[in-house]
């Protein structure tokens, strides 16, 4: 039996190779230009074909844990891409601000500034953390990924007055949680 738009998620459920193949052929596009999105301003397209390979191979493993239709399918992968992007993102620009801090020292900054520096991102993302889910995807969208309001409003379905009014809020609510906690060094 091959897989076909109507059989194709019993059929990957159950391991089916051919789902596979009818996946990759029918969401490929749809994949690629999510990661491209998420990854491109990184300049690399090695971690962009490596990070579509890993969306592929997480289908292919949780594949069982679906439940629905092929328009609750097509939503499914769409988030496995962009959540998968974002690691990949949030792994890239880890691992080059850890080589660049370690290698290039700033020499009008001594290790102790360095190390205060480090320290108040750290205690920058453990705020955003303690934000609602909705608001904190909108701050790593807009601050850390650098997209504009209009992209986020696509992607989360909110108006970007709602978005502008969750930026605004959460900008206030992060400086009354870092002045809670003595945090200081940093501006929002």
């Amino acid at each position: 039996m091959k897989s076909t738009s109507k059989n194709f998620i019993r059929r990957l459920q159950k391991q089916k190779e051919d789902a596979l193949e009818f996946i990759v052929d029918a969401y490929l596009p749809l994949i690629k230009g999510i990661t491209y999105k998420v990854l491109s301003p990184l300049g690399n397209e090695g971690i962009v074909d490596e990070c579509v390979n890993d969306v592929f191979l997480s289908i292919w493993d949780n594949a069982d844990k679906f439940r629905g239709d092929a328009t609750d399918f097509r939503k499914w992968i769409c988030a496995i891409a962009k959540f998968k992007s974002i690691d990949y993102y949030r792994k890239a620009v880890k691992q080059v601000e850890i080589t660049s801090e370690h290698m290039n020292l700033n020499a009008e900054m001594s290790i102790e500034e360095e190390l205060i520096k480090m320290e108040d991102r750290t205690e920058l993302i453990t705020l955003i953390n303690q934000l609602e889910p909705i608001d904190r995807d909108i701050f790593l969208m807009k601050f850390f990924l650098g997209y504009k309001t209009a992209d986020i409003s696509r992607q989360t379905g909110l108006s970007i007055t709602a978005i502008d009014n969750r930026v605004f809020r959460g900008k206030k609510r992060l400086l009354k949680e870092a002045i809670d906690l003595k945090a200081g060094g940093f501006v929002l």
